[in-house]
């Protein structure tokens, strides 16, 4: 069954909402991309700093009772 022009123009609606040019959407879908491409340069970084961190970090646990 074909789609009839009420529902290509739907659709047609819907994908400028989605992909249009400069729509909240599409600003959105951007932004994600932007924290996805960050997330995964965070993971590729050495963890040299993550040890660092953990060298500097304070020593919180209570002694152990005897």
């Amino acid at each position: 069954m074909a789609p009839g022009p009420l529902q290509l123009l739907l659709v047609a609606i819907l994908v400028l909402i989605v992909f249009g040019g400069r729509g909240k959407i599409s600003a959105i879908m951007g932004d994600v991309a932007k924290g996805i491409t960050s997330f995964r340069k965070g993971l590729k970084e050495p963890i040299d700093d993550v040890k660092d961190a953990a060298d500097e970090a304070i020593d919180v646990t209570p002694p152990k009772e005897k």
